[in-house]
């Protein structure tokens, strides 16, 4: 077996911290909308506004054409993550804010 070229291991590590830098950015995002789900379901707020949603899918296509990346995977990628975070302010609404961080830490446990 050969060696692995030393710009393969340069690129790789380059990919590695960028995946580190995306699930810190992600975490960061998710205590956020954390917030935005106990917010909502102290104020009797829906889990989902589609308005925003729509206005979240059109700004993140305009912004990955002008990056470069495929406008499709920007979509498909920040609907994945509005479907999480909804899902989080379901179980929020659904547990009360008080029990909030431990709904979202394990769903499947009743609150």
């Amino acid at each position: 077996m050969s060696e692995t070229p030393a710009e393969l291991l340069r690129l790789r590590s380059s990919i590695d911290n960028l995946d580190y830098a995306l699930v810190c950015l992600l975490a960061e995002r998710f205590k956020i909308t954390q917030q935005v789900g106990v917010l909502k379901a102290e104020r009797g707020l829906p889990p989902a506004d589609p308005s925003r949603e729509e206005q979240q899918i059109a700004r993140l296509r305009r912004l990955a054409t002008q990056a470069g990346l495929d406008p499709e995977f920007a979509e498909k990628f920040i609907t994945f993550i509005v479907r999480e975070v909804v899902r989080h302010h379901q179980l929020i609404a659904a547990a009360g804010d008080a029990d909030a961080d431990a709904a979202i830490a394990d769903p499947d446990t009743p609150a």
